[in-house]
């Protein structure tokens, strides 16, 4: 068949009305101004009989041409017509037809297509679709009603989503554009197919359209993200979608767009995400929300009611993805505050080199750039190197971290003593042991010591629910955070409070969470007791987790094997446990004398 390109376009009429922010009055700025655009769209749903989004099906062709001689009306009489039966595909582009003889031939563009309507001709046969295209129609009979309403509605949402995309492909003028983004979005809701794809569909378009456009103004912004807001109620935003939200979360965090069309978004992603790694732009999307909500005039008090939204006025949440997806939030986040310190670090050694005893040498791949903090990526590194002398210095140098590492004789001897040792080292060992870490000082930016802080200031806010506690304890039993940030004293100084929390916990899934996770490893009660890289209290908080709810038989009955406990205690913390038996702290007095006792007969 041969068959001619044609175009029409349509456009629909949409109300818009204003509701009310989401997270109450703190969700407005103090004397900020509010955007131009209404900030929520009425959702209009399509209400009646619901029909699965066809891609194939069997179906029977006829098509008929238009008679331009007495011969081809002869030809074309209801007594010569014959019908075909086909097994069609519906494409993107097109109509297609698994076998291509006869009327299918050559498939049929979506773009030829002038019309699709049920058949109504006097005595026309039954269940029969009208598919008008120039010189001729095309018949398509389906076995009953619901078939061939199913291929009708089909049809037409393949033949219009064609349509927005050679529309939206090539945008001129954004009045036009939005106004056809406003139709595409009501197409969608009033569909009465019911699939994925039918709300997917106008958001991979848009989306699309998004990141070819850059110069677009903050009133475009605004006007395309209120557009699509309906349809992101029920569904995540494409990749590149997500790009264009952190981008205006970033350049406006006071407007009331991310207030209203976000939150209930990101909320729908905190419940109902499973995995982060399969989509890491949600989770690029959710930090740069909560950041934004970081800025408003109340600040943290924002971000408290927003968490406090998706843990529920129960006493226990009754979403369980929630409390994971937090944790995974704030750890990615407090990673990114350290990534350009770590990735400039072009010479220092690995973690496993360090526990191998040695520091190889090899070729390092360039920095990354920081994903959330967006700074300059330059960076200029100096090392100044010494084969043969006993003393080394580092100086690294870039726009966000000033370090100064120091590497002496005394930890080059330690790290050769390691070497021989099967024994994997634990992490404060390898903090201590690292040519890098030996002595070091650690300076943020000004953004990044932003991010920091609202993020553990959200863990501490987590650790104040006591539903929440057990699986948070969890998450933190091994330990998630680099050693960079555990070697950062602002870090670890305001982390002390989830601890706290966590030793307060009369709980045994709780506070057994202190420990380690394994053999060899250490975890939050080595790394806060005296000597440890954290500990900067004398030990209060370390007496805090031995004594746990102020009996200390709690948790050597219930986390330790008490003599393999104390033993430890005498061989490695027995000066610092005596030290605060004699300021008075009672919990050391009554492990004081029994660990002295087991180092005595040891």
């Amino acid at each position: 068949m041969d068959f001619t390109n044609s175009s029409c376009g349509e456009s629909d009429h949409r109300q818009i009305e204003e509701n009310k922010p989401l997270l109450g009055e703190m969700s407005a700025p103090e004397g900020g101004k509010m955007g131009a655009v209404p900030c929520r769209r009425a959702v209009v749903h399509f209400n009646g009989m619901r029909y699965k989004l066809l891609q194939e099906g069997d179906i029977q062709v006829c098509v008929i041409r238009h008679p331009r001689t007495f011969l081809s009306k002869i030809l074309t009489s209801k007594f010569l017509r014959r019908w075909e039966p086909h097994h069609l595909t519906l494409a993107d582009n097109s109509l297609t037809s698994a076998t291509p003889t006869g009327y299918m031939e050559d498939s049929m563009p979506y773009s030829a297509i002038e019309d699709v309507q049920l058949l109504s001709w006097e005595n026309a046969p039954k269940y029969c679709l009208q598919l008008t295209f120039p010189g001729g129609t095309v018949l398509l009979q389906a076995a009953n009603s619901y078939l061939r309403d199913q291929w009708f509605h089909s049809l037409q949402w393949k033949k219009k989503i064609y349509k927005y995309k050679k529309v939206l492909s090539n945008p001129n003028r954004w009045e036009v554009v939005l106004k056809e983004i406003r139709s595409l979005v009501d197409m969608a809701l009033t569909s009465p197919l019911q699939d994925d794809s039918i709300h997917q569909a106008p958001l991979e378009i848009v989306s699309k359209l998004l990141s070819e456009s850059i110069n677009l103004t903050t009133q475009e912004h605004e006007s395309i993200i209120v557009a699509i807001a309906p349809l992101l109620e029920n569904n995540h935003p494409p990749p590149d979608l997500c790009e264009f939200f952190c981008k205006h979360c970033r350049e406006r965090p006071r407007s009331m767009v991310v207030i209203e069309v976000f939150t209930p978004v990101v909320q729908r992603i905190l419940k109902h995400n499973m995995d982060f790694g399969k989509c890491p732009r949600l989770r690029l999307f959710t930090q740069e929300y909560i950041l934004a909500l970081n800025e408003l005039n109340a600040g943290m008090e924002v971000v408290k009611k927003f968490i406090h939204s998706m843990h529920g006025p129960t006493a226990n949440c009754p979403h369980p993805r929630v409390l994971p997806n937090l944790v995974a939030v704030c750890l990615a986040a407090i990673y990114s505050c350290y990534e350009e310190f770590i990735n400039s670090r072009d010479n220092s050694p690995s973690l496993k080199e360090i526990r191998n005893g040695c520091q190889q040498q090899c070729d390092r791949k360039p920095n990354i750039p920081l994903r959330l903090l967006h700074t300059n990526p330059d960076l200029v590194s100096q090392e100044v190197t010494s084969a043969d002398s006993r003393h080394k210095t580092v100086i690294v140098t870039s726009n966000e971290v000033h370090v100064e590492v120091e590497r002496n004789n005394t930890v080059n001897q330690k790290l050769k003593a390691n070497t021989g040792n099967d024994s994997e080292p634990n992490l404060i060992d390898c903090l201590l042991i690292s040519p890098a870490c030996s002595t070091m000082s650690i300076e943020l930016s000004p953004q990044a010591e932003r991010v920091l802080e609202c993020y553990v200031e959200i863990l501490k806010i987590l650790s104040d629910y006591d539903d929440w506690r057990p699986a948070l304890a969890s998450l933190l039993q091994p330990i998630p955070f680099p050693k960079e940030a555990l070697a950062h004293e602002t870090f670890t100084k305001e982390l002390k409070y989830v601890i706290q929390r966590f030793a307060e916990d009369p709980r045994q899934e709780v506070h057994s969470c202190l420990l380690s996770v394994r053999a060899g490893k250490d975890g939050w009660f080595q790394l806060y007791s005296p000597g440890g890289v954290a500990c900067d209290d004398d030990g209060e908080l370390f007496a805090s987790m031995v004594r746990v709810c102020n009996n200390v038989h709690i948790l050597m009955g219930s986390c330790y094997k008490t003599k393999k406990f104390l033993l430890s205690l005498a061989e490695n913390k027995l000066g610092p446990c005596m030290l605060l038996a004699l300021r008075g702290n009672q919990t050391m007095v009554e492990v004081g004398e029994p660990a002295r006792t087991e180092h005595t007969l040891h």
